[in-house]
């Protein structure tokens, strides 16, 4: 199965592989795994306050397919507000790197990490908001005696 330049690029010259704080609360962690075989895409994106994703890492134990989907994943976020970054389907990563039919489960992992990773970073966003809310309200509050 003759693989394209660019997924042969990608996989011999990852970008972006690393990780970010996960506590962060600027940043989105999303883990997926593909039973079929077996690879498992870890995906980080650093969000600004502004919701434009500003850096991604990734972590994958996998084939050459989903190292490359995991790369041009990274690639493809970055500088794009998160409605934008939902808006990359798998298809957009099959055409880039001409998959071949029996690897096309490796884009889908990366959509799936795209979604999961920004679903991490809107649920941390939204605990962060609770927090502050019930701090703001505590510190509202008169004591009587």
């Amino acid at each position: 199965m003759p693989y394209s330049d660019k997924v042969v690029d990608h996989y011999e010259n990852p970008r972006n592989v690393g990780s970010f704080d996960k506590n962060d609360v600027a940043v989105g962690t999303g883990i997926v795994g593909a039973p079929e075989c077996g690879d498992v895409m870890k995906l980080q994106l650093k969000i600004s306050a502004d919701g434009v994703i500003e850096d991604a890492k990734f972590k994958t134990f996998g084939c050459g397919s989903a190292i490359a989907s995991s790369s041009l994943a990274t690639e493809m976020v970055k500088g794009k507000t998160l409605e934008q970054a939902l808006a990359i389907k798998n298809t957009d990563l099959v055409q880039e790197l001409a998959l071949p039919p029996v690897k096309i489960h490796c884009s889908v992992l990366a959509e799936d990490a795209i979604k999961a990773a920004i679903q991490d970073y809107q649920a941390k966003q939204v605990k962060m908001k609770s927090a502050e809310a019930l701090v703001n309200s505590v510190e509202g509050a008169t004591v009587t005696a």
